[in-house]
């Protein structure tokens, strides 16, 4: 099997891999610039020449795999016998650069539910995003073809669902997904949110509103038997203090700021806000 042939069979799978590259050779080498292998956590595919050379590949493959910066990484090996050779001596003469690229086959997920003006423009400024962006709303208008058209133009890939009772769809989410709960409806939003902390595999967790409205939830939660451990995990009011504008692209933008370092694997340290931190954009929906 041809390795991209394997790489759309692990990508398909959402297998994270490293795709190893032997970029450059200068002397004698068992392989030819271009040859390619693909490293999972357990698993290599293909070959860039065997011996030391695709041992050590595959070490430092695995490492990079499992670190937490995905930059791309070159490493030159030599084929010597007095070259490092933790895995067998290699005695071809010749010198070559690998190149490895983490793969990361699995979009991330951001679900937002209620598709008004709010929700709408912030799925706008997602769409530009490589997400997978569902769009979830109890009220069929707000799902239209002709609404969403202008988001479809875009990189984000579109899961629409039309559902009177929305805790379901929460229930379907991936693991590791991001959710911002925003629908015209604080019974909805209640709805939602309770089913969403009764899950503890999902990602962020943000909901648009007032500080008395995060308060009044909060009791009703509590009455519910969930922990404040379990509260901690909300965002609210979401979006970044950029402005003190309620206009929904204001919010949208500030939102999308939040989710940003999320969606594309920034540092941790910036991330989301504590939960307790003030956003200036509080409108409701």
């Amino acid at each position: 099997m041809q390795w991209f042939e394997n790489l759309a069979r692990l990508t398909e799978q959402k297998v994270p891999l490293v795709l190893v590259t032997l970029l450059s050779v200068r002397g004698h080498a068992p392989r030819e610039a271009g040859a390619k292998m693909l490293v999972t956590a357990e698993a290599a595919y293909g070959s860039i020449g065997g011996g030391n050379l695709e041992a050590t590949a595959i070490t430092l493959a695995r490492k990079l795999l499992g670190s937490s910066g995905p930059t791309p990484q070159i490493h030159t090996l030599r084929l010597t016998e007095n070259a490092p050779a933790e895995h067998g001596v290699q005695c071809c003469g010749g010198e070559v650069q690998v190149l490895l690229e983490v793969v990361t086959p699995a979009r991330p997920t951001v679900a937002i539910f209620g598709v008004g003006h709010v929700g709408l423009a912030l799925a706008k400024v997602l769409s530009i995003l490589p997400v997978e962006l569902w769009l979830v709303d109890s009220r069929a208008e707000m799902l239209t073809d002709e609404r969403l058209r202008p988001l479809q133009q875009e990189q984000a890939r579109l899961r629409v669902f039309h559902a009177p009772i929305l805790d379901g769809i929460v229930n379907d989410l991936p693991a590791g997904a991001h959710l911002i709960i925003m629908t015209h409806d604080h019974a909805e939003d209640l709805f939602v949110l309770e089913a969403a902390l009764r899950r503890s595999d999902l990602g962020f967790i943000g909901l648009i509103g007032s500080a008395v409205k995060w308060r009044n939830f909060q009791h009703k939660l509590l009455q519910q038997g969930l922990s404040q451990a379990a509260l901690a995990r909300v965002t609210c009011p979401v979006g970044l203090p950029l402005t003190r504008s309620k206009a929904p692209e204001a919010i949208a933008i500030a939102t999308a700021g939040q989710l940003l370092p999320l969606l594309l694997g920034a540092k941790a340290e910036a991330q989301s806000p504590s939960p307790n931190a003030s956003a200036a954009p509080k409108a409701n929906q």
